[in-house]
């Protein structure tokens, strides 16, 4: 084979494997995120959950692909490893930095896959036997907080905001539907039969 040629192979190999790694860092990431949705639609998640999940997932299909694509370029692999461990490292502490915040987002996928309760609902986060707890109707649930709004006539117009992750630190009382029914002592009576009544059938 001649000089020339041999040359040319130098450069046409590693470009056609770079271009293999993005197409298949392509591909695999649409069939991640036809997955995403596919959950998505399945167990009626939030937007906000699908769009972080697929971000998620093209920053370490894309960020894998690019470091592959580097070495079979030429670059040295003690350096890509250095950049590699710093990137993590400084992932690691940003993910330390915002636990509470990814434990509120993890919290609130485990509210819609477990089917904990929905908009509309009632519920009470429970301090304990004794004491009443936080109770509201359902207005919102997103990646950090579930909204609700108060009952009784001295809050009404007023809502709470409550980290997600209290829902799974408390015990939780569900009411289905719109409203709890009233204890039997604030029932409203019906009126006594009186003889100008026509008589029950």
């Amino acid at each position: 084979m001649p000089n020339w040629a041999i040359e040319w192979l130098g450069i046409i190999v590693p470009v056609a494997e770079v271009a293999l790694i993005v197409l298949g860092a392509w591909l695999l990431y649409r069939f991640v995120r036809r997955l995403v949705e596919r959950v998505t639609m399945s167990y009626a998640l939030p937007s906000n959950v699908a769009m972080v999940t697929r971000r998620t997932a093209g920053f370490l299909i894309y960020g894998g692909a690019v470091l592959w694509a580097l070495e079979r370029l030429g670059a040295s692999g003690t350096v890509l490893w250095t950049a590699f461990t710093g990137f993590a490292t400084v992932g690691a502490v940003a993910f330390f930095a915002a636990w509470s915040v990814l434990s509120n987002m993890f919290c609130a996928l485990l509210i819609f896959t477990t089917r904990m309760f929905w908009p509309g609902d009632t519920v009470e986060v429970l301090e304990n036997g004794e004491k009443p707890g936080l109770k509201g109707r359902v207005l919102d649930i997103n990646l950090v907080f579930t909204t609700l709004e108060e009952t009784g006539d001295a809050r009404q117009g007023t809502t709470l905001k409550i980290p997600n992750s209290m829902f799974f630190q408390r015990a939780v009382r569900r009411w289905h539907g719109s409203a709890p029914p009233l204890p039997p002592a604030l029932a409203p009576h019906p009126a006594p039969y009186s003889q100008a009544d026509p008589a029950p059938h």
